[in-house]
């Protein structure tokens, strides 16, 4: 495949990531209080185990992971236990836009951490635009909070969760197909969520308390597996197929595609002063894409939602 045409598969497929995220989200959001949280979550991880394990076996991608690695492993599945569980938690309180929105202050964080933590150089333009960013959060979190609480500030945890996560990502994303990473992560997430489940069985803890699905539970808990699984396939393939720095802008498409869902399934629509907070994440965020591009440093890959 030459170059312009791997290219335009990697557009196509961080479209179709954008598109297939919020699906996700959406059977998240249908489920609703039937069933835990946790249960939901592991669940999310359970079907990503199933569909990419016996891929990563066929192919020869598998390896036995070193000490070191396993641990990282373990790490990194624990914060996205609780960013998922977070934003699961969250969708059944907020519009998914609006909670989607919110998550992506994310690259702001990573952008701060990676200066503290990492020692990258960040100049006071791209730390204002960090500051633009949340205050466009701070915008959506403000109404919302006054309708659901402090529910209203779980995305937020999410994208911590998600910043800390990708610092430690970029330590192993070299070193194994990303199919193998996917599938050693779902396992690992998994290796921690089902004791915990089973220590709460029965406990009336909501979060953590899981119960035998319905018809109606388990045909979502299926779909959004599949959905998960399929929109980070996607988004893996696409930054191997195109650069970063092409993809990055059209992750914001995935704030449309919640909008629309939303609208026709929850009959939800941000309003004005959520949609001027998600004009500020956006165009900040584009300022820190492109603010990396011009100063020649190879920018951070897009971050997937849960």
């Amino acid at each position: 495949m030459d170059s312009p045409a791997r290219t335009s598969l990697g557009i196509l497929l961080m479209v179709g990531f954008a598109i297939i995220a919020p699906m996700m989200d959406a059977c998240a959001k249908l489920i609703g209080d039937a069933l835990a949280v946790g249960q939901v979550a592991a669940t999310r991880f359970a079907v990503q185990v199933a569909l990419l394990m016996p891929l990563a076996a066929l192919a020869g991608w598998l390896h036995r992971p070193r000490l070191g690695e396993l641990g990282l492993h373990l790490v990194r599945s624990g914060l996205m236990l609780v960013a998922t569980g977070c934003f699961f938690t969250a969708l059944r309180a907020m519009p998914i836009a609006d909670a989607i929105a919110i998550f992506f202050v994310e690259p702001f964080i990573l952008t701060i951490l990676g200066g503290l933590l990492l020692g990258e150089p960040i100049g006071p333009r791209r730390y204002i635009a960090c500051a633009i960013g949340f205050v466009g959060a701070m915008m959506i979190i403000r109404p919302s909070f006054q309708d659901v609480g402090a529910v209203a500030l779980l995305p937020l945890v999410t994208a911590g969760c998600f910043a800390v996560y990708m610092i430690l990502t970029r330590k192993m994303a070299t070193r194994m197909h990303p199919i193998t990473l996917q599938a050693y992560t779902g396992l690992a997430a998994l290796g921690l969520a089902l004791p915990v489940l089973w220590i709460f069985n029965g406990s009336g803890v909501g979060p953590l308390d899981p119960s035998w699905p319905e018809a109606r539970e388990l045909r979502l808990l299926m779909v959004l597996g599949l959905f998960a699984t399929l929109s980070h396939v996607c988004i893996s393939y696409a930054l191997s197929f195109a650069p970063a720095s092409l993809l990055a802008p059209l992750q914001y498409l995935e704030i449309v595609a919640a909008t629309v869902l939303g609208f026709y399934i929850f009959d939800d629509l941000p309003d004005g002063t959520s949609f001027a907070g998600i004009a500020l994440i956006v165009a900040s965020g584009l300022f820190v894409f492109l603010r990396e591009r011009h100063l020649g440093r190879r920018p951070r890959r897009p971050v997937p939602p849960v």
